[in-house]
């Protein structure tokens, strides 16, 4: 029972750890053909011009008949895509409830420009009746939709207040992700304002980051101890520089703006920290300290005061 046990655990953690994995291809295509024959047909959603990318193939016979001859020849017009290779898949026979997967290589040359490219496929089977008599070939024309990028998608996201207030402390962080190749030599700068004090690194390196794998880095920022009477908008600039993966470097910035305003009577610092005024309670601070050492000096006499009225005095021995 133990065993049984294992196996079912072991089962789902496969399971759930397939589910995490990254989804190669992104789209799509379903089709049903005579003596029912299902065939599914997935490709990348977008390829970068100058990458490779996959077609996968899956073909079963769902039908009461066997299946022979079953071709799958790839071309295209004009040259804009190329299939490797190999530009076909090609299955013998497929007997009832068989199924059969395979690969085509895609190569997308530098020059291809940017937009919808059109792949197209043409499908062949032969049904074979009673399993004994094949039938002529009957064939199909299948589009399938490639959209050809001009460059890789490395995209930068900030998160900081929309607004911050003198002599108080803020995070801000800056996530990465590179959504279609993996980047190497990576470097994240932070170039805040000159009033503005830096609470840890303003540079961050990562020696490589895979395609689809989220980075973040988290940083304090310490604004100025004088008040301020206006508000008035303060730019933290993110320099990112990399290596794609041919082998080409890249730099994209991205300027972030926050308001430094003045402070209100009551705020709440993004640590739990509270100011009144220009008074500050610390998130560590507790209650008694709160209040004041004078008014916990007084609760402590009360107490000790009620504690000493409550007890009974000893009775008086009679002589």
């Amino acid at each position: 029972m133990m065993k049984k046990m294992r196996f079912f655990w072991l089962i789902l953690v496969f399971v759930g750890v397939v589910m995490l994995l990254p989804n190669v291809y992104a789209e799509k295509i379903t089709l049903n053909y005579e003596g029912g024959m299902d065939i599914e047909i997935s490709y990348p959603d977008e390829i970068v011009a100058g990458r490779e990318g996959v077609i996968s193939i899956l073909v079963k016979n769902n039908g009461w008949e066997d299946k022979q001859d079953i071709s799958f020849l790839f071309s295209n017009d004009g040259n804009t895509l190329d299939v490797g290779k190999s530009d076909r898949i090609v299955i013998e026979k497929l007997a009832q409830g068989g199924s059969y997967g395979g690969n085509i290589d895609l190569r997308i040359p530098s020059d291809t420009k940017p937009g919808i490219h059109f792949l197209n496929l043409k499908y062949s089977q032969v049904f074979v009746a009673n399993n004994e008599t094949p039938q002529p070939a009957i064939f199909h024309d299948i589009a399938i939709p490639i959209t050809v990028k001009e460059d890789a998608n490395v995209r930068i996201y900030t998160k900081m207040p929309e607004s911050i207030f003198v002599n108080a402390e803020f995070l801000i962080e800056v996530e990465l992700v590179s959504e279609d190749v993996d980047i190497t030599n990576v470097n994240i700068k932070i170039i805040p304002p000159k009033d503005i004090e830096f609470r840890g690194e303003t540079s961050h390196t990562f020696s490589k980051i895979q395609k689809n794998t989220l980075v973040g880095i988290t940083s304090r920022i310490i604004t100025p101890t004088e008040e301020v009477n206006t508000e008035y908008k303060l730019p933290f600039e993110i320099i990112l520089t990399y290596t794609d993966d041919v082998g080409e470097e890249k730099q994209d910035s991205q300027t972030v703006s926050v308001i430094l305003r003045p402070r209100t009577f009551m705020e709440l610092t993004t640590d739990g920290g509270i100011w009144i005024g220009d008074f500050f309670i610390a998130p560590y601070v507790s209650l008694g300290t709160i209040i004041g050492i004078p008014a916990g000096a007084i609760i402590s006499l009360l107490i000790r005061k009620n504690q000493k009225s409550t007890k009974k005095r000893p009775k008086k021995k009679k002589i």
